[in-house]
Formats: structure tokens, C-alpha cells, sequence
């Protein structure tokens, strides 16, 4: 029978302070606990895979018997990035921090990005994505400046109204920074961030983002499946935070229920491989905005599909649930914290209840998936499956 691996990534769903947590200025961050306390919570699914029984999480009930395997994952790379996030869950940590800026681009590289475009440049610092657009959106329209902004993660983002520039043009001048910002800039992430609106008051984003990440520096577990002859399917923004390398099919998502809906579906078809899913609202449309009760409520609604996904697992199936960073809702602070993961394991062929404890490195999971496949994998690293293999 065909081998089978669905890797779901919970964006920013972050467990708790990593050790380093301070030195990030995230000291006290705890996404779980945060949305744990909202009376908009309830992801029993989750529980019963052993979510509450990870060392180290404080919040809801452990269950008397998980039906999976649970680890607290601690990062490796020096970050808290969606990027380098990815990367180490696909076997590649990454030792240096991608460049940020707190003070806004180089003055050369908004000329020259300026220059290559034919369009002037409004804001040029670290901003919210909401705020932006009732900063700068008006001015935008009135000028046809493409408005650029970061956070204090490696991005450099382009807004731009679609009626202003049309959203394919909007992808142009991003392929353009992408091919500038390598090397020394080489931001971890160009992300076009189309919007519409009248003004101010009713500008809002669309769900026409689409993300221009750095090629990993070294091949992804991805690589080595592919390599293999076995299939790599990409839901939403996967494809993008790989800049393509290594994954060989991908559908575009509008929500993080559009991506259940998609990966369910997947879980329907046959193939041999793995499909690999990112789930952004929680950190995009949540984490980002403060929004306690809404990461709650999309929690809560994911684990409803959860519960849908669960029964169609095969025999030879793999499931692993996981987080790339936090993002803590609760706190002052609107972007990523530096936090420890959550990995749960379940399968057919997997025990229930093994708690794996506290494991370094997110690449655990990649070293998993390439063993789980048989296949040899140049990765970082160690593989769980001899632990949790029934």
C-alpha cells in the first residue's frame, strides 16, 4: 500500500517561551495559553491527540490517553520567521539571522528599487498591515507610490491598490525586489499585499497575497522526496516559502477552512507522498492583529476539520501537527514570538501516548518524514520514528 504523510503547520501557534525567548525580547510569550483562556476555545481534537500533555504547556486538560505521540519542539535557528521557520521543520536550520530593519530599507535600495519600477516609494519602515493602509493608502491612490513597509521580521512588503496597480503588476515589482534584496538584503520574504477600498476607513487586504521567499540554501526534504520519485504537494503558501524548490504540485488557499477543505479533499485521492500544509490566518489574520478571540475561533473551527481529516487516514498514513514560531496574541507586541512548537504524531502504525518530551530542533520532523519514506536524506535532524514506530 502506498505511503501516505500529511504535515500540517499551525502558523505562529507557538507553546510557550523558547529558552532563548528573552534575548528576543519575548520573555512571558505563550500563544496557547493565550487563546486557551478565550471562551471561544474548544479544540477536543487536539486534546485527545495529546496537544495538553506536551512538557512544558499549562493550559487545558491532559488527556488519560492521547492517541498520539506529542513533543515540544525548541528552534535551532537564529529567528522566529515564517521562513527559516519552514526551512527547519524541512531539515535546514539556519545559524545566522535573515537581515532586519527596524529603521527602514537602505536608502540605496529604495533608489534602486524605485528606478527599476518607475514608481515613487511611500513609508519605508516597520509597520502594521492594517495601519499602512490608513496611513499611506490615500496618498497612494492620489500618486500611484507603491507603499512599502517591514516588520520585525524579514519582509519587505509592497502594497498597492488593486484598482491602482493591478494585482499582476503588483507581482512584477515584487519578482523585481526579489531579484535585488539577495545577499547582503536578502530578506527572508518579499510579500505583495494588494488591497482595495475607498479610503481610510474601508481599505482592507485581499486574499491575493502571494509571498516571494529566498531559495533554502541547502536541498529540503522536499528535494529528497522528489528525488525519490514520490509526490510533494503543497497547500497554501508552502510553494512560496519554498520559492518552488521541491515541491512539485501546490493549490493556493483563501483561509485557513479553504485549506482544511483542500487538504481534505487531498486525503480522498491516492498518491505516495507528502502533503505539506500551511495554515496562515492564525498568525495573518490573528496573531498580527491582537485578536485573541478570533485565533480562538479559528482554532476551535480547525479542529472541527481535524475531526473530519481524522477518519480518513489510512492504514499507511502519517499525520503531523506542528507550528513554525508564535505569535502571541495577548501581548503588546503585534509580530512573532520566539517560542517552542507543538508536534503531534498520529497514524495507524504510530503508538498512542508516547511522550517524546523536549526535542531541539524543528528538523526532527523532516529526519521523521524521510525515515517514515525510507528514503536517505542529507538533512539536520534526528528522526522520531524509531520511538513512536509500533
Amino acid at each position: 500500500m502506498a505511503k501516505r504523510a500529511f504535515l500540517i503547520v499551525l502558523d505562529s501557534f507557538g507553546i510557550g517561551g523558547a529558552p532563548d525567548a528573552a534575548a528576543f525580547g519575548d520573555e512571558g510569550s505563550d500563544t496557547l495559553a493565550a487563546i486557551a483562556k478565550s471562551e471561544k476555545f474548544s479544540t477536543p481534537e487536539l486534546a485527545k491527540l495529546g496537544m495538553f500533555n506536551i512538557e512544558g504547556v499549562t493550559c487545558g486538560t491532559p488527556a488519560g490517553a492521547p492517541t498520539g505521540s506529542f513533543a515540544r519542539l525548541v528552534e535551532q535557528s537564529a529567528g522566529k520567521d515564517t521562513t527559516i521557520g519552514h526551512w527547519e521543520i524541512a531539515g535546514v536550520e539556519s545559524p545566522r539571522a535573515l537581515p532586519t530593519y527596524p529603521n527602514g530599507f537602505p536608502e540605496e535600495v529604495i533608489a534602486e528599487f524605485s528606478r527599476r519600477t518607475g514608481r515613487g516609494v511611500l513609508c519605508n519602515k516597520p509597520y502594521s498591515g492594517t495601519d499602512v493602509l490608513r496611513d499611506y493608502g490615500e496618498q497612494h491612490m492620489k500618486t500611484g507610490d507603491l507603499i512599502v513597509y517591514t516588520s520585525a521580521d524579514s519582509v519587505f512588503q509592497i502594497a498597492a491598490h488593486e484598482e491602482i496597480v493591478p494585482v499582476e503588476k503588483l507581482y512584477e515589482y515584487c519578482e523585481i525586489a526579489r531579484e535585488m534584496l539577495q545577499g547582503e538584503h536578502g530578506v527572508g520574504r518579499i510579500i505583495a499585499r494588494p488591497f482595495v477600498g475607498t479610503g481610510a476607513a474601508d481599505f482592507k487586504r485581499t486574499s491575493r497575497r502571494h509571498d516571494y521567499s529566498l531559495v533554502p540554501p541547502k536541498k529540503t526534504v522536499l528535494d529528497f522526496l522528489q528525488d525519490a520519485g514520490l509526490a510533494t504537494i503543497g497547500v497554501g503558501k508552502i510553494y512560496d516559502i519554498f520559492a518552488g524548490q521541491g515541491v512539485a504540485k501546490t493549490t493556493r488557499t483563501t483561509s485557513n477552512h479553504n485549506g482544511m477543505e483542500v487538504t481534505l479533499d487531498i486525503a480522498k485521492r491516492d498518491f505516495e507522498g507528502l502533503c505539506f500544509v500551511n495554515l496562515v490566518d492564525f498568525d495573518m489574520v490573528y496573531g498580527h492583529r491582537n485578536d485573541v478571540d478570533g485565533y480562538a475561533a479559528a482554532a476551535t473551527e480547525f479542529d472541527g476539520q481535524l475531526a473530519e481529516l481524522l477518519p480518513l487516514m489510512r492504514e499507511d498514513d502519517l499525520l503531523m501537527i506542528t507550528a513554525d514560531h508564535g505569535c502571541d496574541p495577548s501581548t503588546p507586541s503585534t509580530d512573532h514570538s520566539r517560542e517552542c512548537v507543538p508536534l503531534l504524531i498520529y497514524g495507524d502504525k504510530i503508538r498512542a501516548g508516547v511522550n517524546l518530551g523536549v526535542r531541539q530542533s524543528y528538523a526532527s520532523i523532516a529526519a521523521t518524514l524521510a525515515d517514515w519514506f525510507g528514503i536517505s536524506a542529507e538533512i539536520a535532524g534526528k528522526s522520531l520514528l524509531p520511538e513512536v514506530l509500533k
